[in-house]
């Protein structure tokens, strides 16, 4: 990979992704549902509810505005990761699947809370939005649909995660195949999604899992 000056100021980009990667691992791993709700309730959102640090969970723990700036901070970090890659490197897919892979890697396994975060879902959608918008759409449409059915966000998630290699597989390029790379990362995060999802699944099986409740 030949050294990008005008981009990286005389940089030789291979002295640049590595760092970038293992930056995009520790950013995934800033647990911010944990951080809002320690600062505005004093308590461990891990000891709450479903003892999530994601957004539902502070949403029902903290309120709906906690849930929202969560939502949006996970997203926002999944987004800066895949878009700081793709700027030292003028946009190498690959490496930018890397940063996106690492960086949910980081939210669901952060070295800050002895690797047990959160199930990845906002910072997976953040950082997709760079590498296929328009399965990042198909998904949310998916997630959409599946909630207001059945009302389960969990189920929406699970399926929406799974429906995620297919849509990118099909959107990515006008007539043309995703590289491999993009195929492999995008099937890893969703499958990893779904793991994180376990405890739910077995909730949804046994008829205990939380309805989303709507409200007047």
């Amino acid at each position: 990979m030949e050294s990008i000056s005008n981009v990286t100021g005389g940089w030789d980009v291979n002295a640049l992704v590595i760092p970038v990667l293992l930056g995009a691992y520790l950013l995934g791993s800033i647990p911010f549902g944990y951080l809002i709700v320690k600062m505005r309730e004093g308590t461990d959102i891990r000891a709450l509810g479903s003892g999530n640090i994601g957004a539902t969970n502070v949403a029902r723990s903290a309120g709906p505005v906690a849930g929202v700036v969560t939502l949006l901070l996970d997203a926002a970090k999944g987004f800066l990761a895949v878009w700081g890659m793709r700027w030292i490197t003028n946009g190498d897919i690959m490496l930018m699947m890397g940063a996106a892979v690492l960086v949910v890697v980081g939210h669901m396994f952060p070295v800050w809370l002895k690797f047990k975060g959160g199930k990845g879902v906002a910072t997976g959608v953040g950082a997709f939005v760079l590498i296929c918008w328009p399965a990042v759409a198909g998904t949310f449409v998916v997630w959409i649909i599946v909630v207001a059915i059945w009302r389960y966000v969990s189920l929406g998630s699970i399926i929406a995660a799974a429906s995620l290699p297919l849509l990118t597989f099909r959107l990515y390029a006008p007539l043309a195949e995703p590289p491999l790379a993009v195929s492999i990362g995008t099937t890893l995060i969703a499958a990893l999604i779904i793991v994180k999802h376990q405890a739910n699944i077995a909730r949804l099986v046994a008829g205990t899992e939380s309805r989303l409740k709507f409200r007047r």
